[in-house]
């Protein structure tokens, strides 16, 4: 909380600007996928300066060339998007619960990625998201899922992937692509203001050739694996392990 008060403290005089740009631009009648993303993309990197964050962003080379593909990255905390938004140039949609839907400003950006909002309770909606998702990703947009479920709490730990997250992307058809975050949690849920690094690590894909006739629980084990070694390789508390490997 303390870094989101920051941000908005060091944008003071530019903020009303700010906040008319995205009430401006979540009239998605008026404004197209590409404007409204390209402001996004622009105003995340100032918003992480302002707060203190840098962020570095590995593998950018193993985005598709075509869209039209799925990221799963592990889920550490409220900054994961701020990261994505900074480093993923194309347009992506996100998955959100419910209980995020409302929330000031929050909403607006959501209205302006023209997110996915998911009931975790309600299976009947739950499975309409994912036809809902099935459609677009054929018809190029790219996504975001947080196969976690839920952020995970425990820092660069991940937690189990949930099987059922990754339907959507199978009946697409479409790449997989892991994400690892590291230390992304350390900027809004330590409640401190000090100088953070995070990680952002586009992994290869997988692409259907890759994954047909495997079930999505093994596929969820798979990119878990594959996000979890990279975490082992690439976080600060995870060095003195590959010293003594090497």
């Amino acid at each position: 909380m303390k870094r989101i008060i920051l941000m908005f403290l060091r944008s003071f005089f530019w903020l009303p600007y700010y906040l008319f740009k995205v009430f401006q631009l979540s009239n998605v009648e008026k404004y197209d996928t590409e404007t409204r993303y390209a402001f996004l993309h622009y105003l995340a990197p100032i918003a992480n300066r302002r707060g203190r964050v840098t962020i570095e962003c590995h593998g950018l080379e193993n985005l598709p060339d075509k869209t039209g593909y799925v990221m799963f990255p592990n889920h550490q905390g409220l900054f994961d998007a701020l990261a994505f938004l900074e480093t993923h140039e194309r347009p992506l949609v996100t998955v959100m619960k419910k209980e995020v839907a409302n929330i000031f400003l929050l909403r607006n950006i959501i209205q302006m990625l023209q997110a996915e909002i998911i009931d975790r309770e309600d299976i009947r909606q739950s499975m309409q998201v994912i036809m809902n998702m099935t459609r677009r990703v054929k018809n190029g947009e790219n996504f975001i899922i947080f196969a976690e479920g839920t952020r995970s709490r425990r820092g660069n730990e991940i937690q189990e992937f949930k099987g059922g997250s990754f339907k959507s992307a199978m009946n697409a058809r479409c790449p997989i692509v892991p994400v690892a975050l590291i230390d992304s949690y350390k900027a809004f849920d330590t409640n401190s203001i000090r100088k953070v690094t995070v990680q952002i690590h586009y992994l290869k894909p997988l692409y259907y050739e890759d994954y047909k006739g495997m079930k999505s629980v093994d596929i969820a084990a798979l990119v878990h694996d594959r996000i979890q070694d990279t975490i082992r390789q690439f976080a600060p508390e995870y060095a003195g392990e590959q010293s003594s490997a090497s």
